[in-house]
């Protein structure tokens, strides 16, 4: 199993691994306890363990939708039961939160429903607070329906492209990406900090520089659903178990997520001109 992708080859030799250690047609691997000996089952005839079963696109569907469902219902409570006075602090915190568990899904070597799952909550909850402030604090009308519209259209173009192998996930495009996203969340970090320290080098802020960084974090986030797409291409093709359908669909989520936050940004500029 190789591949270009660093996740998905991870993915694979973790995945190689437990097929190599689960049990065969005539029960445990050699070395242990009862090697050689066909499974019992209660006619008393040798049976075949229960097949692991793989992953499929339907399951990345599936699991998409419900994490999204998840992050939709989180973003909605969030608006509706944390109060204005306290969206600054719970905004933050499950950034932090967010942050923290993306990393620790991201580098995990075993897909993990529940911390999926988890991410989404927290996720949504941020989304949420992020969206209440420009449309309840910031006073930008109709600006929350906007920024979906707009997400979901670009993911649905990106998903008609990569189809259409208009733009392939080649490795060279691997691994430009995964260089510029690194130096980008790189460069977002960096600014955060000065913030902290009341420094404002203008790249959140309603001017060209702001403009041109929220349009480069948009471009790049929009490509980054063709390396989503190339995993659950590439991990249905590999064969990797069903469970890893939540690791694909949590990279499609971190896109979305993304995506939705920079438009919703670049909009809060637009709106701000006129």
């Amino acid at each position: 199993m190789k591949t270009s992708n660093p996740v998905l080859s991870r993915l694979g030799q973790a995945a190689e691994r437990e097929r190599a250690a689960g049990y065969g047609p005539y029960g445990p691997p050699a070395g242990q306890p009862g090697y050689g000996q066909p499974y019992p089952t209660a006619t008393g005839y040798p049976a075949s363990p229960p097949a692991v079963q793989p992953m499929t696109i339907d399951d990345v569907v599936v699991k998409t939708v419900t994490l999204l469902g998840i992050t939709g219902i989180s973003a909605v409570a969030a608006w509706n039961l944390i109060p204005n006075s306290l969206i600054g602090p719970a905004w933050i915190g499950a950034a932090i939160v967010g942050l923290v568990l993306g990393f620790v899904i991201s580098f995990s070597r075993m897909a993990n429903p529940a911390l999926v799952v988890t991410y989404a909550v927290v996720e949504g909850t941020f989304v949420g607070l992020v969206s209440k402030f420009f449309q309840v604090i910031a006073g930008y009308q109709g600006i929350v329906l906007q920024a979906v519209v707009a997400t979901f259209g670009v993911f649905f173009l990106m998903a008609a492209l990569y189809r259409a192998r208009v733009i392939r996930a080649t490795p060279k495009f691997a691994r430009g990406m995964i260089a510029v996203m690194a130096g980008l969340f790189g460069v977002m970090m960096i600014n955060f900090v000065l913030a902290l320290f009341d420094v404002n080098t203008g790249l959140r802020d309603n001017g060209p520089l702001g403009i041109v960084f929220s349009l480069v974090c948009i471009v790049v986030a929009s490509l980054s659903f063709i390396l989503s797409f190339n995993e659950v291409e590439e991990g249905v093709r590999m064969g990797l178990p069903q469970r890893y359908s939540w690791t694909a669909a949590f990279g499609i989520l971190v896109s979305l997520v993304w995506l939705y936050i920079e438009i919703l940004r670049l909009l809060s500029f637009l709106q701000g001109d006129d």
